[in-house]
């Protein structure tokens, strides 16, 4: 039998269902996010309380299930039995790091068998997806509000479906003869955009991958560099003749607006940024650079200098069929507020600083 075609479209259902408290169906699980869930969801999902819970691996290794099962791997989705007191408010808590310190004595608890790991790991993938915390409810029988497949999920995440929809002048005071282009993809919700400085001239234009960030580019924090990065940028690639500013959707290095707040919570705590992601249950950077290439391949830039510190950035565009002739570095000075920040990244993710 032949299979199914994929269905992108079926991938943003079950993501606004999420985000709903709606139940999602991966193949044959079901799953619904503690997040958003309530009483009356929760009762008519399970309605004998078995269903267990699943989390994301960093995260039961926080939880000290790592010496347990499938939780040896921080990478495999875990799933937690449930019991009896294990009721929504004992389940949120178990979801959020951040509620940790209220909670020190949480447990015990037990590991026991995913029956489809495939589809647990792409309920999480949907929760990152979906900006919520990637913890559910997780069962194999009742019923669902929406059905997705893994394809489904696959192709609406592919950065091939990009394509340019808009673009215009747009002068802005690091180039007054600058061109914005925007991005989107049929399912997606989020435009990518390109801002040209300059007029292309045939030699190879100096590009940075810049990621979006509401805090430091629009609030000014001093959390992190992202502000003062993004300002040097610009004027940077307008100094040497010409280049692009790629304008990333890709909040809080992958994982969106609120589950960055949560993880600055976190911080406060007094953990470094790369443990803050692991702790929500998140991967260390879950961006795609491989939306760059395609935009740049749109854009007809197949060669090009890079204004970076980080090698991974290089590796993303080359594994997309983008040539780096050379990568120019990129830093700007710290402030006591973000100097913890920067070390994290240059003792932790390989930023060339």
């Amino acid at each position: 039998m032949t299979a199914a075609p994929a269905d992108p479209r079926a991938a943003a259902r079950a993501i606004d269902a999420l985000r709903r408290g709606w139940v999602v169906a991966i193949n044959q699980t079901r799953v619904l996010a503690i997040e958003t869930a309530d009483d009356q969801r929760l009762a008519a999902f399970d309605p004998e309380t078995h269903a267990d819970i699943l989390l994301a691996g960093s995260r039961a290794a926080t939880l000290k299930l790592t010496n347990q099962r499938d939780a040896a791997d921080p990478d495999r989705p875990v799933t937690v039995a449930r019991v009896a007191w294990l009721d929504l408010p004992a389940a949120r808590a178990l979801a959020d790091p951040a509620t940790d310190l209220a909670h020190p004595l949480q447990g015990p608890f037990r590991a026991v068998e995913t029956n489809d790991p495939k589809a647990a790991a792409a309920a999480l993938e949907l929760a990152r997806l979906a900006g919520i915390l990637p913890a559910f409810f997780i069962a194999t029988q009742g019923d669902t509000d929406t059905t997705v497949t893994l394809a489904d999920i696959a192709a609406y995440d592919s950065s091939d479906r990009l394509e340019i929809v808009a673009r215009a002048r747009l002068p802005v005071e690091a180039c007054e003869s600058a061109e914005i282009v925007a991005f989107r993809s049929p399912e997606t919700t989020s435009e990518h955009v390109a801002l040209i400085l300059g007029k292309p001239d045939g030699t190879t234009p100096l590009v940075r991958l810049h990621s979006e960030c509401l805090t430091g580019d629009v609030l000014s924090s001093l959390k992190c560099d992202c502000g003062p990065q993004l300002h040097a940028a610009l004027a940077e690639i307008a100094a040497s003749g010409w280049g692009i500013l790629l304008y990333l959707r890709q909040e809080g290095r992958g994982i969106g607006l609120i589950n960055k707040l949560r993880a600055y919570e976190l911080q406060d705590q007094g953990f470094d940024t790369v443990d803050a992601n692991l702790r929500l249950g998140f991967a260390i950077d879950a961006r795609d650079f491989g939306v760059a290439g395609r935009m740049l391949s749109l854009l007809g830039q197949s060669c090009i200098r890079l204004l970076t510190n980080n090698p991974a950035k290089v590796a993303g565009l080359a594994a997309s069929g983008i040539t780096v002739v050379e990568r120019v570095s990129h830093s700007v000075p710290p402030n006591p507020h973000n100097e913890k920040y920067l070390a994290t990244k240059r003792d932790r993710t390989g930023h060339q600083l």
